[in-house]
């Protein structure tokens, strides 16, 4: 498959603005002629002004349209859009550029609460970009009622801007902007802090170390998530859920970087940990955009078996726990490692059976997931149509597999 810096500047745009769009669209949108848009498509020259303009409608930056940097895989137009408007409200909002609070009225706290309650609900069902949209206006608002908030509110006002923080920073980490996600997650940490909350803070270890192990660094993925889990533990005493599951998500996220790293040993032991504190609290919670339980801990335990290569034991594990607690993108995730704990186990049509069933059912979501394209490149037995079928959902070239 050729490499992005391969094509030429007009096949980059033509890719860029997908079939969603169209030349006259992205004419009217960058306020180019519709002559100019098709001579930059059909290789003409085209002056570094024109490419501001085009880059900023396709919502990207003109490294990606010149081929110096590649996109990012499986971006969509929409939400590269909504990935520039984070960004912008992220960095704006950290640098002290809020909106004008002569027009802009702060909302009460209520107001807040239920708003961020909206957005995790939309991103537990894996819509990110649908959620992403939702977190800049909400990170504009958590910002404005914190600037405002009165005597004895700032802690409560930090804690909601924290959430907001580590939500952009979940996102923006999924889509593959890593900058962004590290710079989103220290900002949560700061307001966590400013807010003196043990709890949000053990919450953002589970958020850091899912950007570092995104990011290749897994060691540190572990170190960062057992070091927020041993600042959390709780009493034996202690019978407060939101500390109990910020324990055992940052208990359960290290057993997935040590099973990335090999160490079954460990990873067992923190797996047992996690279910000891699952079983403790009966059910799963969703506290502030957290979800940890019995059904969380039973798919992540899916997932860090198909890591240590135990395909067999990883398929026995999906019987052995009922998944109804999962949000519906922590259930999509564990069918993935099912799919391909089933390409492990050499079980060719049984893997491509379930990795269809969720690339069609969740197609923007499957599209940014590393493991349909290691199912497909391993598949080797399996029908063309089938991995043509698949990859069109996922955006791939099927003449690479």
């Amino acid at each position: 498959m050729a490499q992005w810096l391969e094509f030429s500047t007009g096949e980059r745009i033509k890719m860029l603005r997908g079939k969603s769009v169209t030349q006259a669209q992205l004419a009217e949108r960058s306020g180019l002629s519709f002559s100019t848009i098709q001579k930059a498509e059909q290789g003409g020259n085209v002056s570094l002004p024109t490419l501001l303009r085009i880059s900023e409608a396709l919502h990207t930056e003109v490294a990606v349209v010149l081929g110096h940097q590649a996109p990012r895989r499986g971006m969509s137009t929409d939400e590269r859009a909504m990935l520039r408007d984070l960004s912008r409200s992220v960095h704006d909002i950290a640098s002290g550029i809020l909106l004008d609070p002569a027009e802009d009225i702060a909302p009460g706290p209520a107001d807040l609460a239920e708003a961020a309650s909206r957005m995790w609900r939309v991103y537990w069902r894996g819509s990110y970009a649908d959620a992403g949209v939702l977190v800049g206006p909400l990170l504009r608002s958590a910002a404005l009622y914190s600037r405002e908030a009165p005597v004895g509110q700032e802690a409560a006002a930090a804690a909601l801007l924290s959430d907001a923080y580590r939500a952009a920073g979940l996102i923006a980490n999924f889509l593959g902007s890593r900058d962004l996600a590290y710079a989103s997650v220290g900002h949560a940490i700061r307001y966590a802090d400013l807010a003196g909350d043990p709890v949000r803070r053990a919450m953002l270890g589970s958020a850091r170390a899912r950007v570092l192990l995104r990011d290749g660094r897994v060691k540190q993925a572990l170190a960062e998530a057992e070091g927020a889990a041993a600042a959390a533990e709780p009493s034996y005493s202690e019978q407060g859920s939101s500390r109990l599951a910020a324990y055992g998500k940052n208990i359960t996220f290290a057993a997935v970087a040590a099973s990335r790293l090999g160490d079954t040993s460990r990873a067992t032991d923190l797996l047992s940990q996690a279910h000891a504190v699952a079983a403790r609290l009966g059910t799963d919670v969703f506290i502030n955009g957290l979800q940890f339980g019995p059904s969380y801990a039973g798919a992540q335990a899916v997932g860090v078996n198909v890591s240590l290569g135990n395909a067999g034991r990883a398929l026995d594990l999906v019987h052995r726990f009922h998944p109804s607690g999962l949000t519906q993108a922590a259930h999509n995730r564990m069918m993935l490692d099912v799919a391909l704990a089933q390409c492990d186990a050499r079980q060719w049509d049984s893997s491509l059976d379930t990795l269809q069933e969720v690339c069609e059912a969740h197609p923007d979501w499957a599209r940014h997931q590393a493991i349909p394209s290691v199912i497909i490149q391993r598949a080797g037995q399996a029908s063309t149509s089938r991995i043509r079928k698949l990859s069109a959902i996922l955006g791939m070239s099927s003449a690479t597999h």
